[in-house]
């Protein structure tokens, strides 16, 4: 497993573990970051990354982007 942070500009992944606190997975999955769900690397800024999931842009800390493993 690799952590969402390594992902490169324009590399589409499967998200395969989601860690963190629950307080953190419940915001991730509110956000479409759960299981077996296809994200695009859109932009990386200092750690911090824009995804597309699904159809929707979503711009998450690097802290949290550590959590998320494919």
């Amino acid at each position: 497993m690799t952590p969402l942070t390594e992902a490169t500009f324009g590399q589409t992944v499967t998200i395969v573990k989601v860690g963190g606190e629950l307080k953190e997975r419940q915001h991730l999955a509110d956000l479409g970051c759960v299981l077996n769900a296809q994200v695009t690397v859109v932009n990386t800024q200092d750690g911090d990354l824009v995804l597309k999931i699904k159809d929707s842009r979503v711009a998450i800390g690097e802290a949290i982007a550590k959590e998320i493993y494919y």
